[in-house]
């Protein structure tokens, strides 16, 4: 039978559409493949290095007695916390939560590999995960005065003046005030990790009806993002065992980020099937 030229035309057309689409589609699994690298090794720093909320197992392994050198709880004036970060610098910045800094970019990265990665599981509910990081990351790094407390800190070392010193007292007050208030933390970094805590309880949800990650991955999430909501009910409640929940919840964060980064990471993550 011989084609006509119109339906020379339209072969042709379908197979440069056909074309386009593997190209298309070839392109997006080389970047997703890239992200999942990328989220994958952000889930494994985060998790063994950078872990979020250092400050909280400091405190519980100081008054456990596993670590005995420097103060036992976080200071609670402005004085007391120049006189840390003078002294003991590093052990000032991690009652600052500074290395949480890091901590959410990271988990910033990670959550975005896995909305790749669990978009055609559930995308509303991926989608709303990844707003509620994003606006968490947002929050937390505009929320965190660390450095600026640090800074002033060293300005009141070498302050020559009763005026000078006075003056930074009142700045390092209102930045403390900011960032963190009689050893709990301010507004901004409450509604930061809320957000970022649903976020893990979401995708740890959805977690559980995919094929790509274990189920043994989901429960962990839940319970790790669990017991980061149980913070709120110990802060309302019985406030001088803040930092339980927290240290709790970080062992389960540790398991599960390196399962996330494990599973990120491995080549079969490219097919994304549900």
């Amino acid at each position: 039978m011989t084609m006509t030229p119109s339906n020379r035309v339209r072969v042709e057309a379908v197979t440069d559409r056909q074309q386009m689409v593997e190209l298309q589609s070839e392109t997006e699994d080389f970047v997703w493949k890239g992200l999942f690298k990328v989220g994958g090794i952000a889930a494994l720093i985060a998790g063994l290095v950078f872990r979020r909320n250092l400050g909280a197992e400091l405190t519980l392994l100081r008054g456990s007695g596993l670590i005995t050198g420097g103060p036992a709880t976080s200071p609670e004036t402005v004085l007391d916390w120049f006189a840390l970060l003078q002294n003991n610098p590093l052990l000032g910045l991690t009652w600052l939560n500074l290395f949480d800094v890091v901590n959410y970019i990271l988990v910033g990265l990670m959550f975005l590999a896995l909305f790749a990665a669990l978009r055609r599981v559930n995308q509303s509910a991926m989608t709303i995960a990844a707003a509620l990081v994003f606006a968490g990351v947002v929050i937390y790094l505009a929320s965190n005065q660390a450095l600026t407390i640090f800074s002033l800190s060293d300005q009141y070392a070498t302050a020559t003046t009763d005026a000078q010193r006075s003056m930074l007292l009142a700045a390092g007050q209102a930045t403390l005030a900011i960032h963190y208030n009689a050893g709990y933390e301010g507004t901004g970094l409450y509604l930061s990790f809320f957000c970022v805590t649903v976020a893990g309880l979401i995708s740890s949800a959805v977690m559980l009806r995919s094929r790509i990650f274990s189920k043994v991955t989901a429960y962990v999430g839940l319970l790790a993002n669990g017991f980061g909501l149980g913070y709120y009910l110990v802060l309302a409640f019985a406030p001088a065992m803040i930092a339980l929940p927290l240290s709790i919840s970080a062992i389960f964060l540790l398991t599960w980020y390196v399962l996330i980064g494990r599973q990120l990471w491995t080549n079969h993550l490219i097919h994304l099937g549900s």
